[in-house]
Parts: structure tokens; sequence; C-alpha cells
């Protein structure tokens, strides 16, 4: 086995473990509340803009690898990673401080009730569908991200751009419903 085939097969091993673990390790956080910490409520737009800076920077990467500046594309695809892994970390740490917010609850005291959930009637279908959507394509683009990385890394060019073609769209929807959510939900964040 040479080289570049060793290494793959460890990149493989790794996008493998990554992809399974970074949604458990997600979930289970979920399900720890620091004690004696003020709630992190000034987290949710900064992770929104990250979202929306991810979104921006994924379309001008496409558009500078099309116009052959490769150099550039790898900076701005690198930073997009970062700002995910960034965002990530925020996230959980919002969610470890603060209990989740109710999609309606217009007076803000954490139960939805009867007359909360018919004003805004089906909106929230609408809402909900963006955010189950919003997070089953964020677990899945996982192995999508790193394998188009890997590919880039081990100069696997063709393999590269037909992965990314998939991956591009994928992600990008994540990124800009990541922001959609947080302006749907914002109205019903606690003070």
């Amino acid at each position: 086995m040479n080289d570049l085939a060793k290494k793959e097969k460890l990149y493989n091993r790794w996008i493998v473990i990554l992809s399974v673990a970074i949604p458990i390790a997600v979930a289970l956080l979920f399900m720890v509340r620091i004690p004696n910490v003020e709630r992190l409520g000034f987290l949710p737009p900064i992770y929104a803009g990250i979202n929306a800076l991810t979104a921006i920077l994924l379309i001008t990467a496409v558009i500078q690898i099309k116009k052959g500046n490769r150099n550039l594309h790898e900076k701005l695809m690198k930073t997009c990673i970062a700002l995910s892994v960034i965002f990530l970390v925020l996230y959980v740490l919002y969610h470890a401080t603060s209990d989740s917010t109710k999609f309606g609850d217009t007076n803000l005291d954490g139960v939805l009730s009867d007359a909360e959930n018919a004003a805004v009637g089906v909106f929230k279908y609408v809402y909900y569908f963006i955010l189950i959507t919003h997070i089953l394509l964020s677990i899945g683009v996982i192995p999508f991200v790193l394998i188009t990385y890997v590919r880039a890394t081990l100069g696997k060019f063709e393999l590269h751009r037909k992965i990314a073609r998939i991956t591009f769209p994928i992600w990008l929807y994540v990124a800009v419903t990541g922001v959609v959510v947080y302006f749907m939900i914002f109205p019903y964040y606690p003070v």
C-alpha cells in the first residue's frame, strides 16, 4: 500500500469517527446544563451571523474556484470549516445554559398556550419544516464536508469536484436556514 492510500485510509477512518461522534456528542451535550451559569442569550445572534458569513464565504469560494483561483478557494473553504466548528461550540454552550425556546411563545413563559399556538397557525409548520430539515442536513453534511476536504487535500481533484457538487448545496442550505431559523425564533427568545 502506497503512502497516499495509507493517508486516505486513515482519513476515511477519521471521517467515519467524526461523522458519528459529532452528532452523538452534540445530542449528549444538549442534555447537560451548566449549573450556576447565567443564560448566554447573546450567543444566538452571533452564531446566526456565523451561519450568514459561512453562506457568503461558500458562495465566494465557488466563484473563486470557477475563476481558477484555487489558493483563495482553499482558504475560504478552510475558513468555512473553522466557522462551522466555532458555530457548533457556541451552539452547544448556549443550549447548555438555556432551555429551548418555544416557537410562538409570545409571553415568553416557556409554555405554548392554546391561544399562542392558534396565533402562529400554519406558520409553525413552515418553521418546523425548516428547522427539522436544517438539523437533519447539518448532521448529514458532516461526512460530505470531510470527504470533500480530504479529496482536495489528497489532490484527487476530479473526485473532489464530483462530491463538492453535492456538498455545496447541502452546506449552503444548512447555513442559510440557520439564519432563517434564528430570525423566525428571535421574537420568542426570553429577554
